[in-house]
């Protein structure tokens, strides 16, 4: 079978770069997985991937669908390669070219490199933490609960994981604040979604912020000490027999700890207040037994909202995928949220449910050797923000014209503005 190209007039007419579109992207990927499963997104060469066994076909076979584009200058601007170049430059100019961060690298390379978050994130060490998750959890809650009414994402949503990474990334707590501008610029940056000009005000953002660890990777190197960064920073990868370089190091900073372990959780405390609001029957079940329903409910969230919607595989040589042709030099857009909500995989989808069997099974933390490093700490933080929740509020509802429940206009995360909520206090 021939691949849709733009010029199939059977293939549906789906922008998903469409600011309107992405508000509620889910008829969208529904059309998509029904009438274009391996869908060319129009004048580009990038194919979008809708259905869980294909989205799960390109995430287990990493030789097939890497992590690496065939013609690197794409890296920094998948399908504008003149920007690219100019981010570069910038870079090098002002800062840190970032080098590939770990979801962008294919094995040996990737692996040997994993190898080493995997010690820096293993089990021992999260379990660490979980005190300091559950405390500032309460914390949090505590501090506005009196006032019958609160920013769900600002005091809530964005200080708990901000809060925890931060402090494991060697930073100070009164720093915070201006450390999430600057995520908010790498966060806008790979939005794929601004012009030229914004684009690059948000890479001089970022280069502040390499500018304010960079003094903190060579304060570690001389005095270690037990945080996830000092051991970023120190562990020497065998094969390449030496540590994290500059480079490496700042890449990481943003991608797979900052925004990777704070701003995806934070997306997903938003929308799961927003669907524990919305759905009150899902809120008493949950509250009625938390200990039964919690770890369901987490999994749902991330399922239903999917924070990170999509990210992407290239090929470097013609691939089948589906009956589909898919030619070499291409960009695959993996959505992951149109797979957590095909129906030849859930039954009811668009529905939370709370008995679901196997309900880690979607594709909100990956698959395969991508599998997202920070899902166990992402887990911890979400049981224990919604345990708060529970614990704290008899019932909570929006704030009466306070809501236009918009989302950042981003082609690979899910990302609510705000979420002005008033609630009861339980008592006692």
């Amino acid at each position: 079978m021939a691949t849709k190209t733009e010029n199939d007039t059977a293939a549906p007419q789906i922008n998903l770069f469409d600011p309107q579109v992405q508000q509620c992207p889910y008829e969208a990927y529904k059309t998509l997985r029904d009438e274009a499963p391996i869908y060319r997104i129009p004048g580009t060469p990038m194919f979008v991937v809708s259905r869980y066994d294909d989205v799960r076909e390109v995430l287990m076979d990493p030789v097939r669908f890497r992590s690496t584009a065939m013609d690197q200058s794409t890296r920094n601007s998948p399908i504008d390669v003149e920007r690219g170049n100019k981010i570069t430059q910038r870079f090098s100019e002002k800062g840190w070219v970032p080098a590939p961060a770990l979801a962008a690298r294919d094995d040996p390379n990737h692996k040997q490199m994993r190898a080493m978050f995997n010690q820096a994130f293993k089990p021992s060490k999260i379990k660490e933490i979980d005190p300091q998750v559950e405390g500032l959890a309460y914390q949090l809650i505590d501090e506005f609960v009196g006032d019958g009414h609160c920013d769900w994402v600002k005091q809530f949503c964005i200080p708990l994981p901000l809060f925890i990474i931060g402090e494991q990334m060697g930073a100070k707590r009164q720093d915070m604040w201006r450390i999430k501008g600057w995520t908010d610029a790498f966060f806008h940056r790979i939005s794929m979604m601004l012009p030229e000009d914004r684009h690059m005000e948000m890479i001089d953002r970022e280069i502040e912020a390499q500018h304010y660890f960079q003094p903190i990777f060579e304060r570690l190197r001389k005095n270690p000490d037990d945080s996830l960064i000092s051991v970023l920073v120190n562990t020497v990868i065998e094969e390449w027999g030496r540590p994290l370089n500059d480079n490496e190091l700042h890449a990481e900073m943003m991608a797979d700890t900052f925004v990777g372990g704070s701003e995806t959780t934070t997306n997903a405390l938003a929308a799961g207040m927003k669907l524990l609001i919305e759905n009150k029957d899902i809120w008493q079940q949950l509250k009625s037994d938390p200990d039964r329903y919690m770890k369901t409910f987490v999994e749902e969230v991330v399922r239903l909202e999917s924070p990170v919607q999509s990210l992407m595989r290239f090929t470097h040589e013609d691939v089948e995928l589906a009956g589909e042709t898919i030619p070499a030099g291409s960009v695959i857009n993996v959505r992951y949220a149109a797979a957590n909500r095909d129906e030849r995989q859930f039954e009811c989808p668009e529905k939370i449910d709370l008995e679901r069997p196997k309900a880690g099974s979607h594709m909100g933390f990956g698959s395969g050797v991508h599998h997202c490093l920070g899902a166990p700490l992402a887990r911890r933080e979400l049981t224990w923000g919604f345990t708060a929740v529970v614990d704290r509020f008899e019932d909570m509802w929006f704030a009466d014209g306070k809501n236009d429940f918009t989302y950042h206009p981003h082609f690979l995360l899910r990302s609510l503005k705000e979420l002005h909520i008033e609630f009861e206090p339980k008592k006692g």
